[in-house]
């Protein structure tokens, strides 16, 4: 019995020690290196959870839900914020970002995944006691049970403005995208309700992995995998598409080099290119913009097939290290250069055939980097627009006549793609090239609605690829 002097009064829970999670510690240190580098989710998160394997820390189902709660929390973070926000009693500005990023992981916990709400309150306050404090992990512990009060949906219904009142704004919320993206892509697309709504939702799916036969037969390398680890591609003839789960790095083809990892869109750009008619002969092939070299690779396959040759330039010198990297064992001459595609050290007319895959926004690439949405602004926009004239101008004039230059880009952004091209053959900023437009339609045969031509736009939503961008044009004079 408790002496006399202690009766009456409330009963102290012994102190409990937080649980280290690894599996969220780890989302979280990815999170908030996103955060304060502008690192990309994509190039951190791989090399930690190896680290984190090798450890002994995580198992592979550990490292699958350590890659979900980091895509998940990233794609869905716009929808999020506007959740949080309607939890806590101030601006979200005044929020610390460290607190904001345990909150949006609990919140992706809650509203999407399988985790039991219970469940996920717990891990997601333990974590907030770990990384920020016991005093920040009661204010994490109040915001999330008012998150539990709904699902997803219905928080959606609250927090995004009437699709009638605001149609971007309210697609902003529902979809997670900066309402700018919302704006740029929905003319891109030509202004259908539903065909924005379906891209924006295929930006939010976990993309395919995708494979591509370099040295070696799609059907050989749909061989080496376990039964039912693939199945051929939905359009580029070197395309195998990985089961869900399937690791590309531990496969044989890909640790030689016969294979690698890239989207479809971005093998189609390299085959349409390869596949275009050129006058004369084809003997030299320049991939003006290389880094970090998966096209480059591609075309150099291609080329040693015909007994070409590839001068592959890039800028940065690490950059070029990966387009070297990416070139071993390719078979055929290839040559890798440093080289500034702008200011180009190559002798003007030399060249049968260039592609120029030209820096960009990346917002056709958001399934796979997420974070991209919300780290651009509209002035990147028009930043990159003279550097992508400037290359596509240089490209036409190392190519020779008769020959085919192929201006690639991953975004379907009007100002990055049609518009770029159409000043540089117009004239505006410079002289009018003596270019004519090449039909690329016919040299993808069975992919779908490629528009009116002769360029073409590739979309997640339609296609299951990036949403690539290929113009093709042929040196007149």
């Amino acid at each position: 019995m408790p002496p006399a002097a202690d009766r009456g009064r409330p009963t102290r829970r012994p102190y409990r020690r937080p649980r280290r999670d690894p599996v969220r510690l780890l989302a979280f240190e990815v999170l908030r290196a996103v955060d304060e580098r502008d690192a990309y989710a994509n190039l951190v998160l791989p090399a930690l959870l190896a680290e984190a394997e090798g450890r002994g820390e995580l198992d592979r189902r550990d490292s699958a839900f350590a890659t979900e709660l980091v895509y998940g929390t990233l794609r869905r973070q716009g929808s999020y914020d506007a959740i949080i926000a309607a939890c806590v009693d101030r601006p979200l500005r005044e929020v610390d970002p460290p607190v904001l990023d345990v909150l949006a992981l609990g919140a992706h916990q809650l509203l999407s995944t399988r985790v039991p709400a219970h469940a996920a309150v717990s891990a997601t306050v333990d974590l907030a006691r770990v990384v920020l404090g016991d005093g920040r992990a009661k204010f994490v512990n109040a915001v999330l049970r008012r998150i539990t009060a709904h699902d997803l949906p219905r928080w959606l219904e609250l927090v995004a403005p009437p699709y009638d009142e605001d149609p971007e704004d309210h697609l902003s919320v529902v979809h997670s995208h900066p309402r700018w993206v919302v704006s740029a892509l929905w003319d891109a697309l030509g202004g259908d309700r539903s065909e924005i709504e379906a891209l924006l939702a295929a930006d939010n799916e976990r993309p395919e992995v995708t494979l591509v036969a370099r040295r070696t037969d799609p059907g050989e390398l749909l061989g080496e995998l376990p039964e039912g680890g693939g199945q051929p591609g939905r359009w580029s003839p070197r395309a195998v598409r990985l089961a869900a789960g399937g690791d590309p790095a531990e496969l044989p083809a890909v640790r030689e080099g016969r294979a690698g990892v890239q989207d479809e869109g971005s093998q189609l750009v390299a085959l349409a290119l390869a596949a275009a008619e050129v006058d004369g002969e084809d003997r030299r092939w320049l991939d003006a913009c290389a880094g970090p070299g998966g096209k480059a690779a591609l075309l150099a396959a291609l080329a040693a097939e015909r007994g070409a040759a590839l001068v592959a330039a890039e800028k940065q010198p690490h950059r070029a290290r990966l387009v070297a990297r990416a070139l071993a064992g390719q078979g055929g001459a290839h040559q890798v250069v440093v080289a500034d595609g702008t200011a180009p050290a190559w002798r003007p007319r030399s060249f049968d055939r260039v592609l120029v895959d030209v820096p960009c926004t990346g917002l056709g690439a958001l399934r796979r980097r997420p974070e991209a949405r919300w780290r651009r602004r509209p002035e990147d926009v028009s930043g990159f627009g003279p550097v992508q004239r400037g290359l596509l101008r240089s490209a036409l004039e190392a190519v020779r006549v008769g020959g085919v230059v192929g201006y690639a880009t991953c975004s379907p952004h009007l100002a990055e793609t049609r518009a770029v091209v159409d000043d540089v053959l117009r004239g505006r900023g410079g002289p009018p090239a003596a270019a004519e437009w090449v039909d690329a339609r016919p040299l993808l045969p069975g992919v779908p609605d490629l528009g009116e031509g002769p360029d073409i736009q590739l979309w997640p939503h339609r296609h299951g690829t990036d949403a690539m961008y290929l113009a093709l044009l042929r040196r007149t004079g």
